[in-house]
């Protein structure tokens, strides 16, 4: 069992500001890459962002050996509406509002960057997305149907799927306002909405895009990159355990 200091090292992970901005044309997958029998690019297996079973002892990245956490070009910072920024920056001041340390669930995309593994299962009809963060999971099934009508609000919100050549296009939709987009303080109303690409490469790591549109609170769409990897050793996911009513939030390192 990992203990929950996930939680606070996910608020404390220095963000990159290339992994973030305006939504550009998408990268389109490389076609040499492995395959399932289906002929799809296989993203089975355990998949992670950051951390210390991905990076080494310090959890960190660096720089020059190819361990860079974002892809593609530097991009601007979040485009919230001028009369909410202030609140972003209230929130993103005290990490002890942050929802992942009250052991809430990440939600989409955030859990993506999570500083602990995920897993994926792909079949030709469904693909499941395991993650080790708050024992989140979610089934996407790629028959491109859409959304049921009559969702409840919640923390992962309702995803469906489907393949555009080598690109899997998962859209999300049916969130709470509870969880944060990446970043400190970056919160969101109901009506987000976000489109994932994943996209395997040839040297068996995936890039990741995130496209958030959120008319209540962004005033265009937001891009969130990430470089997902194998960890170098035998992993799997394992039980995570986070506590609420944490009596020691005030020793939590501020993100900034």
């Amino acid at each position: 069992m990992r203990l929950s200091l996930f939680a606070s090292l996910l608020v404390t992970l220095p963000v990159s500001v290339a992994a973030f901005g305006q939504s550009t044309a998408p990268v389109k997958a490389a076609a040499n890459v492995l395959r399932t029998s289906d002929g799809k690019p296989d993203l089975s297996g355990i998949w992670q962002a950051f951390g210390v079973t991905l990076f080494g002892e310090t959890g960190e990245l660096r720089p020059g050996e190819g361990t860079a956490s974002s892809w593609g070009p530097p991009v601007g910072p979040a485009p919230y509406r001028p009369e909410l920024i202030a609140k972003v920056k209230e929130l993103g001041a005290d990490n002890r509002k942050d929802p992942n340390v009250q052991c809430k669930m990440a939600g989409v995309p955030r859990i993506t960057g999570s500083v602990v593994p995920m897993e994926v299962i792909q079949t030709p009809k469904k693909i499941a997305f395991l993650y080790e963060s708050g024992h989140a999971f979610r089934i996407v099934a790629l028959d491109g149907k859409p959304h049921p009508a009559d969702l409840d609000p919640s923390y992962m919100g309702h995803s469906t799927g489907r393949w555009d050549g080598d690109t899997l296009l998962v859209d999300v939709v049916g969130f709470n306002n509870i969880t944060w987009l990446p970043g400190p303080g970056h919160f969101h109303s109901e009506s987000l909405h976000v489109v994932e690409r994943y996209m395997l490469q040839p040297d068996n790591t995936i890039h990741y895009e995130a496209t958030m549109e959120d008319p209540e609170v962004l005033t265009k769409p937001w891009l969130y990159r990430l470089i997902l990897r194998h960890p170098p050793r035998e992993e799997r996911i394992m039980e995570s355990d986070c506590h609420d009513n944490n009596q020691d939030l005030d020793h939590i390192v501020p993100s900034h």
